[in-house]
């Protein structure tokens, strides 16, 4: 297929720097750049925001952000292998692109990015939850990002969009949902990924609220969801009896059920049952 910026074709760089996937680093590469533009689309108008990018690899998602018009865009990229091609975007776009080679994990940003900002990622897939959940839970609400577009596997992007009542519903689900406005906005197939996972992906876009939807601690959320989904076959009163002795009582008062189960229990109801366990101490 044609470049979309002059640059050569992600295989010919891809061939040129011995980029070949490494299972070890979650890599799924996207070659058509017709599709990482849409990914970069996907995310909103980018011409007035900074865009932190997460595992670039040889380039095509960055080089989408970037002929989409992002205004900068901070790519972090672990395999040291992919930086030579990163470089010959970044002289393409002098200016536009700074790429740090780290872990995303642990790499500080702080001044690096000026709002407003926003996170798209093809993510490596081992750790796309984490930083997720990471970015979820900052101790200041409004996040330093204004919204996230996510390359994830199918199953998980389910459980960031699930429903109370639905199987895939659980703790990712109540914490996207919770700070952030989630849904799937594109679906791919194994194929257009080199090489081809053995599941299908989905791109998630999150809007940031303002403000949680409800109010509730996050760290008392936290600790109810994880009780509740940790045992998600049992009832309520017996999967939360270690969070307080009078657990039936706080269900009582939120109208929860004690023989209600984890999964058909709403969002509102769980913010509520953390603001009664919250006003109990």
């Amino acid at each position: 297929m044609a470049a979309i910026d002059g640059l050569p074709p992600l295989r010919e760089v891809i061939a040129t720097h011995g980029l070949s996937a490494r299972k070890a680093l979650g890599q799924n590469f996207i070659l058509d750049l017709n599709l990482t533009a849409r990914i970069a689309r996907s995310a909103g108008q980018l011409a007035q925001s900074d865009v932190l990018e997460v595992g670039p690899g040889p380039g095509g998602l960055t080089r989408g952000l970037l002929a989409e018009g992002a205004r900068r865009v901070v790519a972090v990229e672990k395999d040291a292998r992919c930086l030579p091609a990163l470089a010959e975007v970044a002289a393409h776009y002098p200016g536009r692109l700074e790429v740090i080679e780290g872990d995303a994990l642990t790499v500080d940003l702080s001044g690096r990015l000026t709002p407003p900002v926003r996170i798209v990622a093809n993510l490596p897939y081992n750790v796309g939850t984490e930083l997720l959940i990471r970015w979820l839970t900052p101790p200041e609400w409004p996040p330093f990002w204004t919204s996230l577009t996510l390359m994830f596997q199918r199953e998980v992007a389910k459980r960031i969009t699930a429903q109370a009542g639905d199987d895939a519903y659980g703790r990712l689900a109540i914490l996207a949902q919770w700070r952030a406005e989630p849904r799937v906005v594109l679906e791919l197939p194994p194929e257009a990924f080199v090489p081809p996972p053995k599941v299908s992906s989905a791109v998630v876009h999150l809007d940031a609220l303002p403000g949680p939807r409800f109010p509730a601690n996050l760290r008392t959320l936290e600790r109810v969801t994880a009780a509740a989904f940790g045992q998600r076959r049992k009832m309520l009163r017996a999967s939360l009896k270690g969070l307080t002795p009078d657990i039936e009582a706080h269900l009582a008062a939120v109208g929860i059920p004690a023989t209600e189960r984890a999964e058909r229990v709403s969002l509102e109801a769980f913010c509520a049952l953390a603001q009664s366990l919250d006003g109990a101490n």
